[in-house]
């Protein structure tokens, strides 16, 4: 396992340079003046375009200014981003948190909904506990996101106005904004319960609320089957049986040993949606209004940032190839039967 992953390691660098170098040779389609506002901060410099080409080296060749690009991106250097009026670097670490606050909490709600759900499906197979709970995970994993969204936000908020959009409330917002609020972890949820402030913890978490039942009730479907298939392959083997045979209660024969290796591929499932969520929730933070990275990377799309569009494109690319790693480490861990010396 520590050759494996060593070895993935070592590699993990030549994937990170082959995907930014793709990403480049996207942005070649482009004019050497739509890529010059990569550099641009001040629209005054318009002006100035030809002095920014010739500066920046717009016109040689590819290589050399993927060369020269990269150098920069290293440095934390992602450009300038017009549509958030700040560094791209900047920009992602100011959005990022509350994309990852929304991430942490939609994963442990697919979690739990999946893991219980897909249990009490295999445990009650082809009764109406199995019928109602495949109904309700092929029903929510059938509609479409944005009209689930929508609903949701035109019931809780619209109709009963209990969890409103946005990120939290304009008292939040200034008390977060003031001089006796302290940023510790750039996590709201984190930091208001170190400053003591209860009301800004609840806030925030009756803001996330929505967005995070929207993504769960979206992606705990899969989960749902893929514990149900584990869990029904488990108990159908011989030391379920043999647990059985030893009369040991139900509950201890189904959880205690039948759930502790069905739970295997979905801790793995888990890994990835993880990584998925933290790559933006485009959709559900553009209905919500929620200020996470994926609003922003719409933001950015629909200004033609260019340098915005590249770091949140680069930012996602890279978490992608970091979770594919880590997902395959989770996975020999709570598995040491699996070998993957290969």
């Amino acid at each position: 396992m520590i050759r494996y992953i060593l070895r993935r390691l070592l590699l993990l660098p030549l994937v990170v340079l082959g995907v930014t170098f793709l990403l480049f040779l996207l942005t070649q389609r482009l004019s050497p003046e739509m890529r010059a506002s990569l550099y641009i901060k001040d629209p005054r410099q318009m002006g100035a375009m030809e002095e920014v080409i010739r500066k920046y080296g717009l016109r040689d060749h590819v290589f050399k200014q993927y060369g020269r690009w990269l150098g920069q991106t290293i440095k934390g250097d992602l450009g300038y981003s017009h549509s958030a009026n700040m560094p791209v670097a900047q920009a992602i670490k100011e959005y990022l948190p509350a994309t990852i606050q929304l991430a942490c909490a939609t994963i442990l709600l697919v979690l739990f909904f999946g893991i219980w759900l897909g249990t009490l499906s295999a445990v009650k197979k082809d009764k109406w506990q199995d019928i109602a709970v495949r109904l309700f995970s092929v029903g929510g994993f059938s509609l479409p996101i944005f009209v689930l969204g929508l609903l949701l936000l035109m019931v809780f908020y619209g109709k009963l106005g209990w969890f409103a959009p946005g990120g939290y409330s304009v008292m939040t917002d200034i008390t977060i904004h003031g001089a006796s609020f302290h940023h510790y972890t750039g996590f709201l949820l984190i930091d208001a319960l170190l400053n003591g402030n209860m009301r800004v913890f609840l806030d925030v978490l009756r803001h996330l609320f929505l967005p995070a039942v929207t993504l769960c009730i979206g992606s705990f479907a899969l989960m749902v089957r893929v514990m149900r298939s584990s869990m029904l392959e488990e108990l159908n083997k011989d030391y379920v049986r043999t647990a059985r045979a030893k009369g040991l209660p139900e509950t201890a024969v189904i959880y205690r040993h039948g759930g502790k290796n069905a739970v295997i591929p979905v801790i793995t499932l888990a890994s990835i949606q993880f990584i998925r969520l933290l790559g933006g929730t485009v959709i559900v933070e553009t209905i919500f209004d929620y200020p996470g990275i994926g609003r922003f990377g719409v933001t950015a799309a629909q200004q033609l940032d260019i340098a915005g569009i590249m770091g949140f494109s680069l930012m996602v690319a890279v978490l992608f190839v970091l979770g594919n790693l880590l997902c395959d480490i989770l996975y020999t861990a709570v598995d040491p039967r699996i070998k993957l010396s290969e």
